[in-house]
C-alpha cells in the first residue's frame, strides 16, 4: 500500500451566485493551484470545506471534480464524516467509488460516544471500505478525544492508518508514533511545523489554501532535505498568516484572501458572516507581508486557464 506523507490542504469550498451552488470552475482551478504549487495531497469537504453546509448532492459533486481533477497527481482524501454511522458509511463508499485515495472522518461531533462506541463507528466503516481512513482528532469540534491507546486498538484492527492529530498538544503525535510505530502516518493538525519536530508524517493545512508552495516547501525543507534551519525561517516567514487563519475566520478567511489577490470563490453559508473589515484588512497586510498581492491572480486562475476550462 502506498504510504502518503507531506503537507495536505484541507480545500474550501467555492461558491458561486453569493454562496448559492457550487462553483465548478474556480474549484478545478484551485485543484490546479494546488497540484502545480507541489502539495503533497488534498482533503475537500473538511471543516474548512464547509461539509456540513452542503447537501449530499453536493458533497458528491465537490468530490467527484477534486477527484477527477487531480487525476492520480496527488492523493485526494474525502472527508465523509456524519453523525451517523450509516450516512458515514455511505459518504464513504461513495467517495471510493469516485476514486479517492483515502477518507478523512472526524468522530461524531454531538453524540459525544464513549470509547467502545468510537471503535465501533469506525471498525463499521472500516468493513465497508477498501481504502485507508485518516482519523481527524479535534476534542474542540467533535466534544470527544480519541486518545493515543484508542487509536493504536484501532490500527490494529481496522482501516485507520492515518491520523489528522488536532489537540494542539504536540506530545500527542510522539506518543500516537510510540505506540503504533510505522502502522499510522501521524499528521499535525494546526502546528504543522512544532510536530515535525516530534516526528509527525505531514500536516493538514488551512493556509495551504493560499499559499500552496510554501507550504509544501516548509515540510520537504524539514523531512527530504534536512535543512532545519530553512524549515524554521520558512514557518516564521508564513506562521502571521497560520495564526490569522488560525482564528474563528478559517472559512472566511481563506476566501477572503483569495479576493484580495484578485480571485472570487464565494461567500461563506450562514451561519458563517461576513468577513469585519478590520479583520479582512489584517489578512490584507497579512499577504501583503508574504508579496501575494501582485496586483494579478496566480497563473491556475488567470484568463488563459479561463478560456482553455470553458471550451
Amino acid at each position: 500500500m502506498t504510504i502518503h506523507r507531506g503537507t495536505f490542504t484541507v480545500l474550501i469550498t467555492p461558491f458561486a451566485d453569493g454562496a448559492r451552488r457550487i462553483n465548478e470552475e474556480r474549484l478545478r482551478q484551485l485543484v490546479e493551484y494546488q497540484v502545480e504549487e507541489g502539495i503533497h495531497g488534498l482533503v475537500p469537504l473538511g471543516s474548512t470545506g464547509e461539509f456540513l453546509s452542503l447537501s449530499d448532492a453536493e458533497r458528491a459533486e465537490v468530490a467527484r471534480i477534486v477527484v477527477d481533477q487531480a487525476a492520480g497527481r496527488v492523493p485526494v482524501f474525502v472527508g465523509t464524516a456524519a453523525e451517523s454511522t450509516d450516512d458515514a458509511i455511505r459518504y464513504s463508499r461513495e467517495a471510493e467509488n469516485l476514486g479517492a485515495d483515502g477518507l478523512m472522518i472526524i468522530p461524531p461531533f454531538y453524540s459525544t460516544p464513549t470509547e467502545d462506541e468510537l471503535f465501533e463507528h469506525f471498525r463499521r466503516i472500516s468493513d465497508q471500505v477498501g481504502i485507508p481512513i485518516m482519523l481527524y482528532n479535534n476534542p474542540g469540534s467533535a466534544n470527544v478525544d480519541v486518545k493515543p491507546a484508542l487509536i493504536a486498538r484501532m490500527a490494529e484492527s481496522t482501516k485507520v492508518t492515518y491520523v489528522k492529530e488536532s489537540t494542539v498538544d504536540v506530545r500527542r503525535i510522539h506518543q500516537i508514533k510510540r505506540l503504533c510505530g510505522d502502522r499510522v502516518q501521524v499528521l499535525g493538525g494546526y502546528m504543522g511545523f512544532e510536530s515535525f519536530m516530534v516526528g509527525a508524517d505531514g500536516w493538514v493545512s488551512v493556509c495551504a489554501n493560499v499559499i500552496p508552495g510554501l507550504s509544501a516547501r516548509m515540510f520537504d525543507l524539514w523531512d527530504r532535505d534536512r535543512d532545519y534551519d530553512g524549515a524554521r525561517a520558512l514557518f516564521e516567514k508564513i506562521n502571521p498568516i497560520i495564526e490569522a487563519l488560525g482564528a474563528h475566520w478559517y472559512v472566511q478567511g481563506t476566501k477572503a484572501c483569495f479576493d484580495l489577490m484578485g480571485v472570487d470563490m464565494g461567500l461563506a453559508r450562514p451561519p458563517r458572516s461576513l468577513l469585519p473589515a478590520a479583520v479582512r484588512e489584517e489578512f490584507r497586510q497579512v499577504l501583503d507581508g508574504l508579496g501575494m498581492l501582485t496586483g494579478q491572480p496566480p497563473a491556475a486562475f488567470g484568463p488563459a486557464r479561463r478560456a482553455a476550462a470553458a471550451e
